[in-house]
Order: structure tokens, then C-alpha cells, then sequence
């Protein structure tokens, strides 16, 4: 009985660490590459869209994690700021989250956080003109 145990035991962890390691690593966002995400949030692939033309790209991109919403909206803002992204305006309401916009070398990027049952969401929402036209 005692070596069934032991068998049932190094099976289970077998199975536990095989299926660990066939776990892909969080996908990393290349679509704008100067637009940081602080850690603890994970990408929300169903819930994200980028469009892409020959002159443009726009992206919705939506996380998660477990992390109280006004530390998140601080991360946020330091992180832009330290890499190149203006500060242009922050809007908080108890019922909708907080929004905040930023701008750098003329493209836009809107950030909302909100708090939902269970998680905290951030939003990161961004339009880029790819080849500037000459007037």
C-alpha cells in the first residue's frame, strides 16, 4: 500500500510539472513598443484589437490583475512619463475609473483603469500616424 502511495505521489507530480512547463510565457505586446505596462497585469488577447493601415495604426489593448486600481493609475503615469509620454490630462469618477491621456511626437494614447469584481482592468488605447505626409 505504502509503495502505491508513493507511485500515486511521483505520478501526480510528473503531471503537475509537465503541464507547467507546456505553458507558454505571457505573450509579449510588440505592436507599440514605447508604451510600458507595469508588471503584475495580464494581456487580455479576446478583448484587444489593432488596426493597421498604410498610414496608421490603432490599438486597444485591455489587462488585468489583482492590484488596487489608484496604485495602478500611478504605475501608469510614472512608467509613460519615464519614457517619453506627456502627461496631458487625468479624470477619475467613482462609477467609471480613472482616465487618463498622454501624448509624444504627436500620437495620442488613452489609459482606463477600473476596478471589476474580482480584478482591476487597464485599457490602453492608442492611434499612430505611421507615414506623415507633407504639405
Amino acid at each position: 500500500m505504502k509503495q502505491y502511495s508513493t507511485l500515486l505521489v511521483g505520478l501526480s507530480l510528473v503531471t503537475i510539472l509537465s503541464a507547467c512547463a507546456s505553458n507558454p510565457p505571457r505573450p509579449m505586446r510588440s505592436d507599440f513598443e514605447d508604451i510600458p505596462v507595469p508588471k503584475g497585469l495580464a494581456y487580455r488577447a479576446e478583448e484587444s484589437t489593432v488596426i493597421e493601415s498604410p498610414g496608421m495604426k490603432a490599438g486597444r489593448h485591455v489587462y488585468r490583475g489583482r492590484i488596487e486600481p489608484e496604485s495602478l493609475a500611478n504605475a501608469v503615469r510614472t512608467t509613460l512619463e519615464s519614457n517619453g509620454w506627456r502627461h496631458v490630462s487625468s479624470t477619475s469618477t467613482a462609477k467609471l475609473g480613472t482616465l487618463q491621456v498622454f501624448e509624444k511626437a504627436g500620437d495620442s494614447l488613452q489609459v482606463q483603469i477600473w476596478e471589476g469584481l474580482w480584478y482591476t482592468y487597464a485599457e490602453y488605447t492608442t492611434g499612430r500616424v505611421l507615414q506623415r505626409t507633407r504639405q
